[in-house]
């Protein structure tokens, strides 16, 4: 089950990234994290298994650049590789296309995630070294917002 993220569902979240870490997440982005989760989150949403957060992942909108990023992605590693990942972007793509004034998604990943985002159709357009944390690289990539 999909739903939007509530403030209780936090800790639950902030240990999704510290599962996922130092794998897909350098430890230098938790307070990231925890300053998205208290001050910038605009669509927040989370996947339940057996009353449990399994996933989690968001939108945020830049609406004068016609355009929607996908931000802080993160699945509990032992239900990755289970299709999960690719229901929350599905999900998020589909929340993304009832905005008429959004042309263009991106998301701001790195080298360890970004085939992922290549599965789902988004196009590499620019990589910076380091940018994350020491041998965590950004990876931008998007795909056309097609209502």
């Amino acid at each position: 089950m999909i739903r939007k993220y509530s403030h209780q569902d936090k800790t639950e979240v902030i240990e999704l990234l510290r599962l996922n870490t130092p794998e897909y997440f350098d430890p230098s982005e938790e307070k990231d994290l925890v300053n998205y989760l208290d001050k910038e989150i605009e669509d927040y949403y989370v996947v339940v298994e057996n009353s449990k957060i399994v996933g989690a992942g968001g939108i945020n909108y830049f609406l004068s650049e016609n355009t929607a990023r996908i931000s802080w992605d993160m699945i509990k590693p032992n239900s990755q590789g289970k299709g999960i990942g690719m229901q929350l972007i599905k999900h998020r793509i589909d929340r993304i296309k009832e905005n008429n004034s959004i042309e263009n998604i991106i998301v701001r990943t790195s080298q360890h995630a970004y085939r992922f985002y290549e599965k789902t159709g988004f196009k590499l357009k620019k990589i910076e070294k380091d940018y994350w944390a020491e041998n965590f690289d950004l990876y931008i990539m998007s795909i056309k917002n097609m209502r």
